[in-house]
């Protein structure tokens, strides 16, 4: 796959911060957000301001997701420092061919089963060296992974669901607990602007509507970190799990359509399918599909090793990932926004801003990769982190000298 270089953005004036206490590192807290579908060049075209001011006081960077670009995949990525394919959660959406049933994120009874994460996320790390953390909906973080879950946390199906608003309120209430309490590590989950550009697009008018919410939450987040009493000592990273590019239900390739029925056993999740075939149809499948325009055809085996996609066991014996923007399945999805493709195409990509006593000021970052993201917390937690797939060298460059 051709590598597809990036202009990196960035604005060269100076914003000040208020002036940090630097403290050796793991004695500072840290808070992390996501933002749900945030694509790196949102700020460019919508306009965020507030997001601008906390990369001019600190770091900036476009952040390359994990493949699948897809929520539940790449989450759990951050949390964990693995890449789907190797914690297991392969796709929103597969087949766990050795217990002959469908996982899915909305399914409670398949998302809450242990079983299906593997790894270790962070807040288990940090707990098993003595770190309190919080979080606040992240993937994973109300599931007993392990046995265990986050000092404090919220369920994603208790309702009624904290608002946005709520959210932050809650993250500076976990910060302002007393001493022995107060968790070093807070993890935050907005799950927009990704259901505003699945539905309206990337660049409609009701995603940037939301953006700008959103970048006036993240503004208020730090300023009234920075107004605690420990704010000097709080860094704050706002970054996302996936980009967003545009669709339509014309971009489409139906599997029907080359593909029979009798060949496959399953065929599983979008962007990219697994296909389960039978006994014997392996090849069928694979001629069938060679050649046919905006789709890749690989055996499972023989996925580009640049994915980093193809080991589990929990994906299907053919993988079919279609070209940015077109869609391949059963039936269109009836959207006008999508994700799921290819890390290095730009409109898969992230944004990473990060504020705070351990991180550099006005400085703009080399593109990285979420693997890293979980040993850069356990860095600034002060804690020892599980082999993962990440590399601190790509990500300590933003870390201010002690």
């Amino acid at each position: 796959m051709k590598h597809l270089f990036l202009l990196l953005f960035g604005c060269f004036f100076f914003a000040s911060c208020k002036q940090k206490q630097e403290l050796p590192l793991g004695e500072n807290y840290t808070v992390i957000v996501s933002l749900d579908g945030f694509r790196w060049d949102y700020p460019q075209i919508h306009g965020t301001p507030c997001l601008d001011s906390i990369g001019r006081a600190g770091v900036r960077a476009v952040m390359l997701p994990s493949y699948p670009a897809s929520t539940f995949p790449n989450h759990y990525t951050l949390a964990t420092g693995l890449v789907p394919d190797h914690h297991g959660i392969v796709n929103n959406t597969f087949w766990d061919a050795n217990n002959n049933r469908e996982y899915s994120m909305g399914d409670s009874l398949t998302r809450n089963n242990p079983d299906y994460y593997l790894g270790e996320p962070i807040w288990i790390t940090a707990q098993k060296q003595g770190v309190k953390t919080g979080n606040v909906y992240w993937v994973g973080s109300d599931i007993a992974i392990k046995g265990a879950f986050p000092t404090y946390h919220k369920v994603w199906a208790d309702t009624p669901r904290l608002t946005f608003g709520e959210r932050v309120d809650e993250v500076i209430r976990l910060l302002s607990l007393p001493d022995e309490e107060r968790p070093k590590l807070v993890m935050a989950y907005f799950e927009e602007p990704d259901h505003n550009g699945h539905v309206y697009g990337p660049e409609a008018e009701e995603t940037k509507q939301v953006i700008a919410q959103l970048d006036s939450l993240m503004g208020s987040l730090w300023q009234r970190i920075l107004a605690l009493p420990i704010g000097d000592k709080v860094n704050l990273i706002v970054t996302s799990d996936h980009g967003m590019t545009e669709v339509s239900d014309e971009r489409f390739v139906c599997v029907n359509d080359y593909v029979k029925p009798e060949w496959c056993h399953k065929v599983m999740g979008v962007s990219p399918t697994s296909i389960f075939t039978k006994e014997g149809c392996r090849d069928s499948v694979l001629r069938a599909l060679e050649g046919i325009e905006h789709i890749h055809v690989w055996k499972k085996e023989e996925v580009p090793a640049e994915l980093v996609y193809g080991s589990s066991d929990r994906l299907g014996d053919v993988i079919v990932a279609p070209d940015l923007g077109w869609q391949f399945g059963t039936e269109p999805r009836h959207l006008n926004g999508a994700h799921g493709y290819f890390p290095q195409s730009p409109d898969m990509q992230v944004i990473f801003r990060a504020c705070g006593p351990d991180f550099k000021s006005d400085y703009e970052a080399a593109t990285f990769v979420n693997v890293d993201i979980y040993t850069l917390l356990a860095h600034l937690l002060g804690v020892v982190p599980e082999p993962t797939d990440g590399e601190w060298e790509r990500v300590e460059g933003m870390i201010r000298q002690q």
